[in-house]
């Protein structure tokens, strides 16, 4: 799959749904709706702001002070919190459409075409996190990724190890 014909983060195009509000950004990469759902951004993967098992895991992997890497999810959290919330957004959901906890998965466009999932990978605010079979955008999103590394923007900038 060639990336020329594909779209940038701000113009790709929304399909043909509804619009619902976003209430808040629950984390960096998950939202809640203001008709109650939790939507999981597909593809994405920000550092996690709560203790938990991932965040012990990500630690681990990473080699990272966990409170370092809850300091990098605040970031991812009010990047996506100040992109998104009370804003009107388009679903656009994939094979799967919840995952093991209930949430939608989507990819999420605002109201003006600017792709969501693309957008926080696009400035440096997440990495890709590909889960078959929702793999519609992987490889543009792996573009975006190496971007933003390249260029060392949002938390790239603070460090290689996400």
């Amino acid at each position: 799959m060639g990336f020329k014909n594909l779209p940038s983060s701000k113009t790709m195009v929304p399909p043909k749904e509804e619009f619902v509000y976003v209430e808040r950004a629950v984390d960096g990469d998950t939202l809640k709706l203001s008709n109650g759902q939790r939507v999981r951004l597909i593809g994405v993967d920000t550092p996690e702001v709560h203790y938990s098992n991932k965040l012990l895991r990500d630690a681990e992997r990473t080699h990272r002070d966990i409170k370092a890497i809850q300091a990098m999810g605040e970031k991812a959290s009010i990047f996506t919190k100040d992109l998104c919330t009370g804003k009107r957004v388009r679903l656009e959901l994939d094979v799967e459409k919840r995952d093991r906890y209930g949430r939608l998965l989507a990819y999420v466009y605002l109201d003006d075409g600017t792709f969501v999932n693309a957008k926080i990978l696009e400035e440096g605010y997440g990495q890709i996190m590909t889960i078959p079979p929702n793999v519609k955008y992987a490889e543009y999103f792996l573009r975006l990724q190496k971007e933003a590394r390249t260029n060392r923007r949002g938390l790239w900038g603070i460090t290689d190890n996400l």
